[in-house]
């Protein structure tokens, strides 16, 4: 009965933490929203750049998080792992209560575009390489085992589309990423069609989710 009853309060902690970060990605895109309606430049060709903006006049934005009801959540750039093998692009941390200072969710930024999207040479190549395998291989924390990958879309291409072209690449170069369920659309946020999610196993065995937004800079 005690084993039934650890299952059951850590399936219950793992709902909780699946709405909270689902929460915190519906509002990431509601800020990837307001970029786009304000009409200020966007350095494509920069990838810190755009993040740099999301982040800064956006997620750090007080006023902005106090509208979208984030002020429990603290949003930083570029932090170094305990590791010192890797620096995420946003590290966002629930700070009410801060439960460990290891108790933090990852969004990890890359650049897309239409170049070689099967092929070794392209942003989707890399997408995976230094973004999704960096989850796996456990380069990157993962204390609640959920993190995201936000692609910035600087081409003109159909999603949708190139989410199966990262599927084709995750199958036919990555296998030794362990994927249990390979991009696949969620409907969580409103009013915003592209978005995803994934499942894998990392190096050491765990359920490791990811989820995926594609954030599109082009007209």
């Amino acid at each position: 009965m005690e084993n039934k009853l650890d299952a059951s309060e850590f399936l219950f902690k793992d709902k909780i933490c699946t709405r909270e970060f689902e929460f915190i990605l519906s509002n990431v895109t509601c800020c990837y929203k307001k970029m786009i309606v304000s009409n200020k430049p966007i350095p494509l060709n920069n990838e810190n750049g755009i993040r740099d903006i999301l982040l800064l006049d956006y997620l750090k934005n007080s006023d902005i998080k106090k509208e979208l009801n984030l002020t429990n959540y603290l949003f930083d750039r570029e932090t170094s792992e305990n590791s010192s093998t890797g620096r995420v692009d946003i590290r966002v941390m629930p700070v009410n209560p801060l439960v460990s200072d290891d108790a933090y969710y990852i969004l990890e930024c890359k650049r897309l575009d239409n170049h070689a999207r099967r092929g070794v040479s392209g942003l989707n190549y890399k997408y995976i390489d230094n973004g999704i395998q960096r989850f796996t291989t456990g380069f990157y924390f993962s204390y609640y085992k959920l993190n995201a990958m936000v692609g910035f879309v600087i081409d003109s291409l159909d999603i949708h589309s190139n989410v199966e072209d990262i599927n084709y690449l995750l199958k036919k170069d990555f296998k030794q990423i362990d994927t249990t369920v390979p991009l696949t659309k969620e409907n969580f946020i409103n009013n915003f069609e592209f978005h995803y999610s994934s499942n894998h196993l990392t190096n050491v065995n765990q359920d490791l989710k990811l989820y995926h937004l594609m954030f599109s800079f082009v007209e």
